[in-house]
């Protein structure tokens, strides 16, 4: 057998190419949804732009209305309720559907930005209603332009969840796995990577820790993008809605760089 000295080993690694490091950074981090204080580190109430967006529910959230938006023993509960005579009466978003339902939407105050250098794990475990009318999601929308957009969730009145990435209007990839009716708690994650042409991005959905679709987002690199959490009633989901008080729950929600 050849016995190598010491000097001699060390001499030979330091030959060695260097090899790719993965180290992980918690931007949010599991605890997130422990307490109201916690919460206001990492989040923000409402979406991006405000209170309307494509369905016809409103947000409504802030630090001293907390009535469709509670925080509590690391779970986040978002309801969504009938109401009368809002104002003004229809979206202020396209295509301005009549408000029927006030709601909570928060996104967080972290810009997911995919890089060369940086890519991205979110994660968490969720508790979607999926009957006609309900139109919860766990999403990510471009801060300076639509597209790009990843729906990591994105439950439309069926017990079916969609993974989306929308490259343009028209050019939209959509995977669709079955998801549970009775409300339990299931994980979803989305890891995010650049790709060799500095482009684009490799965006791999996982369903209880099983790879259920890889898609790509063309010239994603470099794009900000805000991380959504809200329960949108109606719209794409089907009306009507329910009538009585809807909830979109989540846990260990987790984000991180790599």
């Amino acid at each position: 057998m050849l016995s190598l000295s010491l000097p001699l080993v060390l001499s030979l690694l330091l030959l060695r190419p260097n090899l790719p490091v993965t180290a992980q950074t918690t931007i949010i981090p599991s605890t997130s949804f422990s307490s109201p204080s916690t919460f206001q580190q990492y989040w923000n109430y409402l979406y991006p732009w405000g209170s309307d967006h494509n369905g016809s529910a409103r947000m409504r959230g802030s630090p001293s209305d907390r009535s469709m938006i509670d925080v509590n023993a690391g779970t986040l509960t978002l309801r969504a309720t009938q109401t009368t005579n809002p104002v003004p009466p229809t979206s202020t978003s396209n295509p301005k559907p009549a408000i029927r339902y006030a709601s909570g939407a928060i996104h967080a105050k972290h810009q997911v930005t995919v890089t060369a250098q940086r890519g991205y794990t979110l994660s968490g475990e969720f508790s979607a209603p999926t009957v006609r009318g309900t139109w919860p999601a766990f999403w990510l929308t471009g801060v300076n332009s639509w597209p790009p957009e990843v729906d990591i969730g994105e439950w439309k009145g069926t017990p079916e969840n969609w993974f989306n990435t929308f490259n343009t209007s028209s050019v939209v990839r959509s995977d669709i796995v079955p998801w549970p009716a009775d409300l339990s708690f299931h994980s979803i994650r989305a890891v995010l990577a650049a790709q060799p042409n500095g482009a684009d991005v490799r965006i791999q959905f996982y369903m209880d820790n099983v790879l259920r679709a890889t898609q790509f987002g063309k010239g994603f690199v470099g794009k900000p993008l805000w991380l959504i959490i809200n329960l949108q009633m109606e719209g794409s989901s089907g009306t009507p809605g329910p009538s009585g008080t809807t909830t979109y729950k989540v846990r260990n929600l987790q984000v991180s760089q790599s």
